[in-house]
């Protein structure tokens, strides 16, 4: 049970009302994943759902580029309704099955073309060492130029923060959807 479900609707501020409708007619179609918990902070919620709509549907970079930085993010934070919601976009933009399990366990995936092996890569030492060093940055920007790096970093820095939020509110995966990080 979510620690942080979303409110009944009589129970909401105007405000509150605003917001779901807000996120409800934007590009999701819906509130779900975080909302529940940042709906508690209506005006968070706008600016953080307002990123979020950057970093997922109008980013330089690639569909498959930007759901593995995601599915990298979810997996450093061990992050089970965001790897559930990611992984499936991910396959569906076309990231190799066999890759998506190399990354779900902690592995190095092999199958992967050289964009979006880099932006494992870049997505990977970010969410490990929180930097990036020389030699990965400069790969990076001659990947996906300097907007692009910019960007990995705001999915990763985005991504953390659902995924924080998502772990500390305790959203339960669909039932009979086995958990991707079993604890």
């Amino acid at each position: 049970m979510t620690r942080l479900p979303l409110p009944d609707a009589a129970d909401l501020s105007p405000r509150q009302k605003e917001v779901i409708e807000l996120v409800t007619n934007g590009p999701r179609g819906g509130v779900r994943g975080p909302f529940g918990a940042w709906i508690r902070s209506p005006e968070m919620a706008v600016l953080a759902q307002e990123l979020g709509a950057h970093v997922r549907f109008r980013s330089c970079l690639s569909d498959e580029v930007r759901e593995i930085v995601i599915c990298q993010t979810a997996k450093s934070l061990k992050a089970q309704y965001e790897w559930f919601a990611h992984c499936r976009i991910a396959l569906e933009a076309g990231v190799d099955a066999a890759a998506m399990e190399a990354i779900r366990t902690g592995a190095r995936p092999t199958t992967l073309p050289a964009d979006q092996m880099m932006a494992y890569e870049a997505a990977e030492e970010i969410t490990r060492t929180k930097r990036l060093s020389d030699a990965t940055y400069a790969r990076a920007v001659e990947a996906f130029g300097e907007e692009g790096v910019v960007e990995i970093v705001a999915a990763c820095g985005y991504y953390t923060l659902v995924g924080l939020t998502l772990n500390v509110a305790d959203v339960p995966l669909p039932d009979g959807e086995p958990l991707p990080f079993p604890e």
